[in-house]
């Protein structure tokens, strides 16, 4: 383990602490290097605390959001995240963070594995905490020494956040409010970061981790965390109060067709026709509005493809979790510094094209490249799945139309819709309640086109009954009655024909 020089901490004297008996080798912080390695650039000392600070601020918008929703209770309490923490411990933890730095070569630091890391962290932080004479309980010792730990080698104060399988999204507007959402619900935390610089530290150790980077001249990324969730930056001088971070947490355990039953997402009639969908290789288009389940929809929806099928997916952060063992993880790529080097969507689109796909997926379709999509639905590549953003599956087709003439074909409109009929088989619209809940609300195929209009019809519809007694959403999924959808003949090509005919018999 490397060595220590003294552990007084900074001093107002400014000479340097004497040397230890014996000659022991002693590891100090430089002060300027070469060429810093990332874990050394990424720490930053926090200046010391100030009366402006933005802590007592969100501890009494947290006080309020509690006096508002009721000040506790099982049902109506905002959500403890952590311990409630005072002044005097973000005051106690600054000065240990900053004479930690004054201690310890950041440079070996990188050296070691991060359990070794940790344990020469804790080893250092408790001998600080005595020679300091800092006045904590045990418990507020060890929570001290965890979110250090937390600053120098992880993501700091988001790590309890994201530790938690029951959050869905985590909000940080600036240094001082960090919202989450438990349940559908938005919560205000009492979480918050030493000040904006660390958040922009943290910040772009996540995006360095794949290639991006986010600063004053490139204030836009998106990302995503080694277990997949979708991560989005955006900093100054574009956010006013400070960088802005966007975590869409993906839970720890795969979502299956049988959850979304649990959860009232779908009828089980509903999810045994979406499983007859999936294995038949109808095209499918996944819409609905933002936070609503379109990704965790495709992702079940992909459990449903067979083993032997190469499958690739296009995305602009890859977050897509599939279980087959053929599948193939492509990913676009903002431009370099100079502007050069940029791969869109449609060129991976386009490129996935020449790889023999069997399936293609793309995350989420946004531009030009619904044209190669289509393309590629319509010319063998039957079972490809891809996401948009629309209200209805009628807005969908819409969307679609839109986004082709945006990419300035010229096609006429009779001929962008003779692609979308040729190309799309079922459009399945997901939805994000008031009460939170997430639903899909329809499951839509694509008939045809008569004259310029193009004709779809429901197979499955979510209706809205009333309220339930907790005041949440209450409603029911109920089949249109239609016996055979235009998709049959697909199905009795893959045997699946009884198993469409019994999950429609059973939805009457």
């Amino acid at each position: 383990m490397f060595g220590k020089r003294s552990l007084d901490g900074p001093t107002k004297s400014a000479a340097p602490p004497p040397p230890p008996p014996g000659g022991a080798e002693i590891a100090t912080r430089p002060q300027r290097k070469e060429a810093p390695r990332p874990l050394e650039a990424a720490m930053v000392p926090a200046p010391k605390p100030t009366a402006a600070s933005s802590g007592p601020r969100a501890t009494a918008a947290l006080e309020q959001l509690k006096a508002a929703q009721g000040g506790g209770g099982k049902d109506g309490a905002v959500t403890e995240i952590v311990r409630e923490q005072s002044d005097y411990y973000h005051a106690t933890k600054t000065t240990i963070y900053t004479a930690l730095l004054n201690t310890i070569d950041l440079a070996q630091l990188a050296q070691l594995d991060v359990r070794a890391a940790a344990e020469e962290i804790r080893d250092i932080v408790a001998e600080l905490v005595a020679i300091k004479n800092v006045s904590m309980s045990g418990a507020e010792q060890e929570h001290l020494v965890q979110d250090i730990i937390n600053d120098v080698l992880g993501y700091g104060p988001l790590e309890p956040l994201l530790a938690r399988d029951d959050i869905a999204d985590i909000m940080v507007n600036g240094a001082g409010r960090v919202f989450i959402e438990v349940g559908g619900k938005v919560q205000l935390t009492n979480v918050r970061f030493r000040d904006n610089q660390q958040l922009m530290n943290i910040c772009q150790r996540i995006v360095s981790q794949i290639g991006r980077r986010v600063d004053e001249s490139s204030p836009i990324c998106d990302a995503r965390l080694p277990d997949g969730s979708r991560v989005n930056v955006i900093g100054p001088p574009l956010a006013l109060d400070g960088p802005t971070l966007t975590i869409r947490k993906f839970k720890k355990d795969k979502l299956t067709m049988s959850n979304l039953v649990g959860f009232g997402s779908i009828s089980p009639e509903g999810a045994r026709v979406l499983g007859v969908i999936g294995a038949s290789r109808c095209n499918v288009l996944i819409s609905g509005g933002t936070g609503s389940g379109k990704t965790t929809l495709l992702n079940t929806m992909t459990a449903f493809i067979d083993p032997t099928e190469r499958v690739i997916t296009c995305e602009d952060a890859a977050e897509l979790q599939l279980q087959q063992p053929h599948v193939v993880r492509l990913e676009t790529r903002p431009p370099n510094l100079e502007g050069q080097g940029q791969i869109t969507m449609r060129d991976l689109v386009k490129n996935c094209l020449r790889m023999r796909p069997e399936r293609i997926i793309v995350g989420e379709v946004r531009g030009p490249e619904a044209f190669d999509l289509l393309q590629a639905m319509n010319t063998g590549h039957d079972g490809s799945m891809g996401t948009l953003h629309a209200n209805s599956p009628r807005e969908a087709i819409s969307r679609i139309e839109s986004m082709i003439t945006m990419g300035g074909y010229g096609l006429p409109s009779r001929t962008i819709r003779e692609m979308v009929v040729g190309s799309i088989d079922v459009i399945i619209q997901a939805a994000r309640l008031r009460d939170g809940s997430r639903r899909i609300t329809h499951i839509t195929e694509v008939v045809g086109l008569e004259g310029d209009v193009i004709i779809t019809q429901d197979l499955f519809v979510y209706e809205i009954t009333g309220e339930d007694a907790n005041g949440g959403v209450a409603g029911r999924h109920r089949s249109t009655g239609i016996a055979r959808p235009r998709f049959w003949d697909r199905a009795r090509y893959y045997g699946l024909e009884r198993e469409l005919a019994d999950a429609l018999d059973d939805a009457e």
